[in-house]
């Protein structure tokens, strides 16, 4: 576990540029020295005092500017520490003059995510609770924004919280009975372990289902369309962005670079990314373009292939069958078989039905085949419909909290850990397994909460947030 620093952290905590309030954190064994200095008064414990602030200049005290400030006295303070918030006018080069004094009064500036850290290092909060923190900031729709608070106000670490005492619950039982044999408990006949392992399971999975609705609101997920030139994978950006996103023409390779919009669907996040055409191309330009494109198609979560249904028809007509997904993709490019193994991803999109007279509609098969016209704005609604049933989305409740990537794989590893548990049990009746498969189903989920974790992780992790937070 990392340690913690002896220093005196400061930094701006709104965001830059100018506004009519600005912040500066200061937290440390110098806050309130620091205080004194800056204001010229002792401040009382969390009492806003309003009054000037000060800088020295030739060893005289001058005004700089006036506005709040409030004294935090450790432990009782967001980072355990003590803590000072000041709240002046929110101009740029007036808040940096004023940083600058903070720094001279035996401050330095915080790292990324620095106040968060020491808050956990210091255990006013937990892991995920301070991940919850960034991923408020950086909700991009209402409902993932709740989920974040919920999340910061210990939601999901209660669920977390509720199988470890569970886990810890089954472990004492089992390894006293390996301990004292005496006892003579059987594992094969003492029905409690079995059914308490199939009630953590149970939960488990409960809570890795919410995790992942969680996740995907917090994070949407990226779909990409891909397809022939002038297929209509422009006018599909569009439609389903609902403005003119990317310019559409009747000339083959217009899009030659990657185009990308964020909507929301029912309030989850949707990253979709027009592609250049998929063709042999002799234009460097062109060529570097489609070499864009493979990349986004490879890390794609969910794949829009786009074919022309009039061209569909005039080769039915020419050679009376209709062309195979897989024959489709080959055609794309012959790369495409080594690099998409499979088809679980890929939703066939044949656009301009107007033009042949189809209906829009869906057809559920492996792939998906979805029948619409971009241009008419017909079948839009099957297309968004459908992306949300692939990616498990359901309207999130008020027992919602957002979780991230790494959350998910904790979890996932706990569920393994479990599952071979129960294999241990009933298979081969081997208790001390069990016990270590027990153990490292606990150790795995404590990594959420921070409680096992490697340093390196958490200076990841704390990287990854604003300044001043």
């Amino acid at each position: 576990m990392a340690t913690l620093d002896t220093d005196t952290i400061a930094a701006i905590a709104t965001a830059p540029g100018r506004g009519g309030i600005g912040i500066i954190r200061v937290s440390g064994p110098n806050t309130k020295s620091i205080s004194q200095s800056i204001t010229q008064t002792v401040l009382n414990p969390r009492y806003a005092h309003y009054g000037d602030f000060f800088e020295t200049e030739n060893n005289i005290k001058k005004s700089l500017d006036s506005g709040i400030a409030i004294f935090f006295p450790g432990p009782h303070s967001f980072t355990g520490e003590d803590v000072l918030e000041i709240q002046a006018h929110g101009g740029p080069v007036l808040l940096d003059l004023l940083l600058t004094e903070i720094i001279s009064c035996g401050a330095r500036l915080a790292r990324p995510g620095e106040f968060s850290e020491r808050a956990f290092l210091n255990n006013k909060i937990d892991l995920a609770q301070a991940e919850a923190i960034a991923d408020l900031i950086d909700s991009v729709s209402e409902q993932s924004a709740r989920n974040a608070f919920r999340s910061l106000q210990g939601e999901f670490s209660k669920k977390i919280q509720t199988l470890i005492d569970a886990l810890i619950d089954l472990r004492m039982y089992v390894e006293a009975a390996i301990d004292f044999p005496e006892e003579e408990i059987d594992f094969l006949a003492d029905s409690k372990v079995s059914n308490d392992l199939k009630a953590i399971q149970e939960k488990l999975q409960e809570v890795f289902t919410q995790a992942k609705q969680g996740a995907l609101l917090q994070e949407g997920m990226t779909v990409v369309i891909a397809g022939k030139p002038n297929a209509g994978k422009s006018s599909l950006l569009n439609a389903l962005s609902g403005k003119d996103s990317a310019i559409v023409t009747q000339i083959e390779g217009t899009t030659r670079d990657v185009l990308r919009e964020t909507i929301q669907i029912d309030g989850m996040p949707l990253h979709i990314v027009d592609t250049a055409g998929l063709r042999e191309s002799p234009d460097i330009v062109e060529k570097e373009g489609i070499r864009r494109a493979w990349n986004e198609i490879e890390n794609a979560d969910r794949i829009l292939l786009v074919v022309d249904s009039n061209e569909e028809k005039e080769k039915v007509a020419r050679e009376g069958e209709k062309e195979q997904p897989t024959a489709m993709l080959a055609k794309l490019a012959p790369e495409l078989g080594k690099q998409l193994n499979r088809l679980d991803h890929i939703t066939v999109i044949h656009n301009k039905c107007d033009l042949v007279a189809k209906p829009a509609q869906l057809i559920d098969s492996d792939p998906t085949h979805i029948h619409l016209s971009a241009k008419q704005a017909e079948g839009i609604e099957l297309l968004q419909e459908h992306l949300k049933q692939v990616m498990g989305y359901n309207e999130a409740g008020e027992g919602g909290f957002t979780a991230r990537r790494r959350h998910l794989l904790a979890l996932e590893q706990a569920e393994h850990y479990l599952n071979a548990g129960e294999r241990q049990l009933t298979q081969y009746g081997a208790g001390e397994l069990l016990a270590e498969d027990l153990r490292l189903c606990q150790q795995a989920l404590a990594e959420i909460t921070g409680e096992f974790t490697p340093d390196d992780l958490l200076g990841k992790i704390f990287s990854s947030f604003c300044i001043g937070k």
